[in-house]
């Protein structure tokens, strides 16, 4: 695989499946076009929908 490819497909969870990852976002706007790119319409995309988006560490208010 290449490296820094914009999707990267994780091995296995232990609950079944794959989790995939889409690509890197530098800031919200990037998240954005990063679910639009992936279908999802920009109408219902909320960064603090949990349902949407699962932020692991810090939250979409840090990006360094």
């Amino acid at each position: 695989m290449a490296k820094g490819a914009p999707v990267q497909v994780l091995p296995p969870s232990s609950g079944g499946g794959r989790p995939v990852v889409l690509g890197v976002a530098y800031g919200p706007a990037d998240v954005v076009d990063i679910l639009r790119q992936a279908g999802i319409e920009e109408a219902v995309i909320a960064l603090d929908d949990r349902r949407l988006i699962e932020w692991q560490g810090v939250g979409p208010d840090v990006w360094h």
